[in-house]
């Protein structure tokens, strides 16, 4: 503001003084404007922005200022492009007759069984147990499944898109600490098939209408950022989806010629290098990797009484660049089932509600959620999560 006085000032004074006729009029750059002296006789300072006009600055250095990088055009463009896929979803969600739903963001549910969670606390209050705000332990949630659970009870299709967050101290460039989830679930669902057609679906008429409505932020991308990813996403989006098992999946990796940091094998869960190496197996077409281990995935997922490997029904959606995009699976709607499940864990007393789900009716019904970021990052190339969205948080990092 005092700069914006300053120019104001000297402008004025310039216009107002005399000046001969004989004499060429006085010229004023804006730079001469700033340097002027104020009425404090202290010069002011001129500061350099930052970004440079028509310099073509890396993603990294912009993360620097997160609240400049957005008038940038690069950044610009995939703001839109973010905004344009989120009325997409949408979009796509109520022509097939889901019902949105506000799942809420302070829970006292651990969905994920991880642990890795955010844990709320008054601020200036004493952590005791008597004196919980909400006099249980309350946390940011994880993943809104369970509510959507309660609710897919009543309205048989439903969704929900919103922030979820993990306390994972993780660096990579696919993590981060608040993130954006879409999730669904569906009743009367009662095999894989059905679920992955409303993934696969979901990903195509979302991707069709970003690329249609809104062509040239998305071709700046492809210019400047991830040269060839076009082409990359036109093979995704007119193969359907490939689809093999988590024990093949195994035996491919097990196969490869290529060194692993981790060791593949057959109950141990797949990492980013194995996700990435099954899509690139399977010419780079995303794939769906079905029934895992039961010990791998949480107590909700459906048991497929498959003898001694002992898996259940449970898929992952593995796409090029990114690894896993979706994950999700049937639903154990069977009561005695889950309340086995639920006592081995020691679970039994916290989830009572949820068995009380299937204790007063309930149908076989299944769902999935996919991370927004990633699916950003799968659709433009965009290499690093943390250029996805607006204000990125990780750990470490929580700027402005």
């Amino acid at each position: 503001m005092l700069g914006a006085r300053c120019l104001l000032r000297a402008v004025r004074f310039c216009s107002s003084a005399p000046c001969p006729r004989h004499k060429p009029s006085a010229k004023l750059s804006v730079r001469d404007a700033l340097r002027a002296q104020n009425a404090s006789e202290e010069r002011v300072k001129v500061q350099t922005f930052p970004i440079r006009y028509k310099e073509r600055h890396p993603l990294e250095y912009l993360r620097q200022y997160p609240h400049l990088r957005c008038r940038t055009n690069i950044l610009g463009s995939i703001l839109r492009i973010r905004s344009e896929a989120t009325a997409a979803i949408h979009s796509f969600f109520k022509d097939s007759g889901f019902v949105h739903i506000h799942t809420p963001i302070i829970t006292s549910n651990d969905c994920e069984g991880a642990g890795e969670l955010f844990q709320l606390e008054a601020a200036g209050k004493i952590k005791v147990p008597e004196e919980n705000f909400f006099n249980v332990p309350a946390f940011l949630t994880v993943s809104g499944q369970l509510h959507l659970e309660v609710m897919s009870g009543a309205f048989t299709q439903v969704f929900t898109f919103g922030p979820t967050f993990r306390a994972e101290n993780s660096q990579s460039r696919r993590h981060l600490a608040e993130f954006y989830m879409i999730e669904a679930e569906i009743s009367f669902v009662d095999s894989l098939q059905d679920l992955m057609q409303v993934m696969e679906k979901l990903f195509k008429a979302t991707t069709m209408m970003v690329l249609s409505n809104c062509p040239e932020d998305v071709n700046l991308c492809y210019k400047f950022i991830a040269p060839g990813q076009k082409d990359r996403l036109e093979l995704m989006l007119k193969n359907n989806f490939l689809i093999i098992s988590y024990t093949e999946a195994v035996e491919i990796l097990k196969r490869a010629s290529q060194n692993f940091t981790f060791t593949p094998e057959w109950g141990i869960d797949l990492q980013t290098e194995h996700e990435k190496y099954l899509v690139k197996h399977c010419g780079n077409i995303p794939v769906f990797v079905i029934n895992y281990p039961l010990a791998l995935k949480p107590f909700y997922m459906r048991d497929n009484e498959d003898g001694p490997q002992h898996t259940v029904a449970a898929v992952d959606l593995l796409v090029p660049g990114i690894g896993e995009l979706f994950g999700g699976g049937l639903r154990e709607e069977r009561y005695h089932f889950l309340e086995e499940r639920l006592a081995r864990s020691r679970l039994t007393e916290v989830y009572q509600w949820y068995l009380d789900l299937r204790r007063f009716g309930s149908v076989p019904h299944g769902g999935f959620g996919m991370g927004f970021e990633r699916y950003l990052q799968c659709i433009l190339g965009v290499d690093n999560i943390k250029d996805v969205i607006p204000f990125p948080r990780f750990p470490h990092s929580c700027l402005l």
